[in-house]
């Protein structure tokens, strides 16, 4: 008898799981199909804001976990990372802030650059998204916090189309962006 009630208790949880988040589900792709629409004339500002519907996360919005859109976020790029639960995760370890103080930061840099020109630059990367490690040198943790570990990142995250070799001016960028982001992180 204890069984059943336990496996009746188990079974109403897992059917109200599945419904919140196919309402969840919904709503998400409601709002993104809103926001990609052109809007009413007369719906603009906080009124379009209002429709879209955002799940309150940290002090702030953002989109589902499963689903990462940085076209919902506001503010700037820096801004927008922090909001994202797994770019914000990433932070340098001790041994990461060590190896920067050693070598400098224009010898980081360096690294970066050739990092980004082996690794992100040319047009074909065979295994795109799967190139950068999460751990090893500080600018692959930047990378990664800054998502400019792949294509798909790039194109996501910074309007980079990806399939194409990136520009001197695009790798520049994102060189800037990786070094902004481990200068953060070296302030005490």
């Amino acid at each position: 008898m204890i069984g059943e009630k336990r496996a009746v208790s188990y079974a109403i949880k897992n059917e109200t799981t599945t419904a919140r988040n196919t309402k969840l589900a919904e709503r998400i792709q409601n709002g993104a199909a809103q926001g990609s629409k052109k809007g009413n004339p007369a719906e603009t500002g906080t009124a379009a804001q209002q429709k879209m519907k955002m799940i309150p996360y940290k002090g702030g919005a953002q989109p589902s976990m499963a689903m990462e859109e940085p076209a919902l976020y506001g503010g700037d790029l820096f801004q927008r990372l922090s909001q994202s639960k797994f770019r914000s995760s990433f932070s340098l370890k001790t041994n990461d802030r060590h190896y920067v103080n050693e070598k400098g930061m224009d010898t980081v840099r360096s690294h970066a650059f050739e990092f980004i020109e082996k690794r992100l630059a040319p047009a074909v990367i065979p295994n795109d998204g799967k190139q950068t490690p999460m751990r090893g040198h500080p600018v692959f943790v930047a990378q990664h916090a800054t998502a400019t570990c792949c294509q798909g990142c790039l194109q996501k995250w910074h309007s980079i189309p990806a399939g194409t070799e990136l520009t001197a001016q695009q790798k520049e960028y994102v060189v800037d962006i990786i070094m902004e982001w481990i200068g953060r992180q070296m302030k005490p």
